[in-house]
């Protein structure tokens, strides 16, 4: 069958022609499925006609494998919307193409000097909005994603001489609270920190970033589970092409975009017109009670039903949630324990839940639990972690389910493999690998308790001090996991 797809590039498939207005720093499944798709709707709906340049934020990635089809490929979406099946596909045409500023540093800084450039969009996941003071002007480029963009910045500063229509509108979307401001603070830092560098343009570039950039805090809600391996075959039948970039998503979409202190609901509207386009895009003044919910309430359970499921044997998040055991755990997690540390009303928070259940239970993806596991520890620490503290200081006493899934992810970072044979394979910042193959040495589940909750670079505080109670139920639950194994640990916690 494959000789008879066609190469997907720009030859082979229609490529409409736009202006440069984005930079993406960011190449994954996720931006693909979701920032990409809303643009490319944009652009067919609205007259934004703006094309994407992608930055490859880190020095390994698939900017080569974009390049290599032109910017283009396919969007899957599947799921049920307004109570109808959708199983849709789609072209996504808005990438112009691909830099590695690794390997391209002077391409990726010209970018600066694009007049047309507006926009800045970025996941580069919850560890990628970080302040490493190790980074110099002068890198070509920064390690660091604030970094990179501080010096893109500077660049464009300088290039139009402090020009105020110049400056750029920036839309984090790592899955941090209030992630602009994260990052506003982060960038404010380089300008300190380089300020003898900028010489005499130090206090000007500050203030016309200050005054004519605007970084907003934004909220996203869509489930990606990726490469649709499993209908790949089938998928390229339907297009025609031999498309190796294919992303999968539910149907379901939400983008909250908090409006900058110096720029009005109105103007961000005009200048990026995605309620216009018919998108479940809301500007609105502040996206804090959409985050909390959805943080919450979606991303929460996510977190822990992952390794709870995978060491169960269960690969597959639909079938976690109809399993006989583990479906009431995520039940517990979801609706006993984090449902409760919320301030919205119960009826509001219960349809909620229940609509989040419902995606978890797509019956057309097949979204692989292991997927979610990707910097689980930065994961726990933002999604999960309040929960714990917020339950605890309700109820005086801590969440069984959610300490079981910390348990869980710090089983799951001790590697090896699952009694059935398939691999266990954390991925996670080098330092987080490296505490836990460390700890998990010593075979003493009191230090690896112990080790993991003292861990202030990940936790940003000592847990054995401020939580009371963690560090003995963290120890209880690994030793009933090494006892038992997974699904047995779960059953004797009589949910």
């Amino acid at each position: 069958m494959a000789s008879t797809l066609k190469a997907l590039n720009a030859r082979t498939a229609p490529k409409a022609q736009a202006p440069e207005r984005i930079i993406q720093f960011g190449e994954g499944n996720f931006l693909r499925c979701f920032i990409d798709w809303i643009i490319q709707h944009m652009n067919d709906h609205t007259d934004f006609n703006s094309s994407v340049v992608v930055v490859q934020p880190i020095e390994r990635g698939m900017v080569d494998w974009l390049n290599g089809q032109d910017g283009l490929y396919h969007v899957n979406l599947q799921g049920r919307l307004n109570g109808k099946a959708v199983n849709s596909l789609e072209r996504i045409s808005c990438i112009s193409r691909a830099l590695n500023p690794y390997t391209q540093n002077a391409a990726f800084m010209a970018l600066a000097d694009q007049p047309d450039i507006r926009f800045v969009i970025s996941n580069t996941t919850e560890a990628g909005i970080a302040f490493d003071p190790a980074c110099r002007l002068t890198d070509a480029p920064a390690s660091s994603y604030p970094g990179k963009l501080t010096q893109l910045l500077f660049r464009r500063y300088q290039t139009f001489k402090g020009d105020k229509t110049k400056g750029l509108i920036i839309m984090p979307c790592e899955l941090i609270f209030l992630n602009g401001h994260r990052l506003k603070e982060c960038i404010l830092q380089y300008i300190e920190l380089w300020k003898d560098e900028f010489g005499g343009e130090y206090q000007r570039f500050k203030a016309w970033f200050l005054k004519y950039c605007y970084v907003c805090a934004t909220l996203v809600d869509r489930i990606v589970p990726g490469f649709p391996r499993k209908e790949i075959a089938e998928i390229q039948k339907k297009i025609s092409y031999a498309d190796n970039l294919v992303v999968q998503g539910e149907a379901f979409h939400l983008w909250v975009i908090e409006k900058p202190e110096n720029m009005s609901i109105a103007q961000l509207r005009r200048e990026f017109p995605a309620e216009k386009a018919g998108l479940h895009v809301l500007i609105a003044p502040s996206e804090k009670p959409y985050h909390e919910r959805k943080v919450t309430l979606l991303n929460g359970p996510h977190t822990v039903l992952s390794p709870v499921a995978y060491l169960s044997g269960i690969n597959i998040v639909r079938d976690a949630c109809n399993h006989p055991v583990v479906g009431k755990y995520i039940h517990k997690v979801q609706f006993d324990e984090l449902m409760q540390t919320l301030n919205l009303p119960m009826d509001e928070l219960k349809k909620f839940a229940a609509d989040v259940l419902e995606r978890f239970n797509n019956p057309y993806v097949d979204h692989q639990v292991t997927s979610i596991m990707l910097n689980s520890f930065p994961k726990y620490e933002t999604r999960d972690l309040p929960g714990v503290k917020v339950y605890l200081e309700r109820t005086g006493s801590l969440p069984t389910g959610l300490v079981f899934g910390l348990a869980a992810i710090i089983t799951y970072y001790k590697g090896g493999t699952r009694a059935d044979g398939a691999p266990i394979e954390p991925n996670d910042a080098p330092e987080i690998i490296a505490l836990l193959k460390e700890l998990w040495a010593t075979g003493d589940t009191q230090r690896v308790a112990e080790g993991v909750l003292a861990a202030e670079f990940i936790w940003h505080e000592n847990l054995n001090q401020t939580v009371p109670g963690l560090t003995a139920m963290v120890k209880k639950f690994l030793d009933l996991i090494q006892q038992k194994g997974m699904l047995e640990a779960v059953k004797s916690l009589g949910l």
